[in-house]
């Protein structure tokens, strides 16, 4: 199955690591750490326009990739739940 993120993005649902509200978790300096280490290494891709409410955690072809969108976590949780 797949999963709407925005901005005419889907990814697969059984690569899905983790949906998180960006809020909530980028307080922690470990979820900060994290983030700026995986921006550094271009794994960051921007799937919105406005300011992102949540990132998805997810493993591709060997390869972690974070989306950041500004679709909540509650709203891809459900999404997610559906597919």
């Amino acid at each position: 199955m797949y999963l709407h993120i925005g901005q005419n993005t889907t990814i697969r649902s059984d690569s899905i690591i983790g949906i998180f509200d960006l809020d909530h978790a980028s307080s922690s300096k470990i979820t900060r750490t994290f983030l700026t280490g995986e921006e550094g290494k271009h794994h960051i891709i921007n799937v919105c326009d406005d300011i992102p409410r949540s990132f998805i955690v997810c493993k591709e072809n060997g390869q972690t990739r974070i989306y950041l969108t500004q679709i909540s976590s509650s709203t891809l949780l459900r999404r997610a739940a559906v597919s």
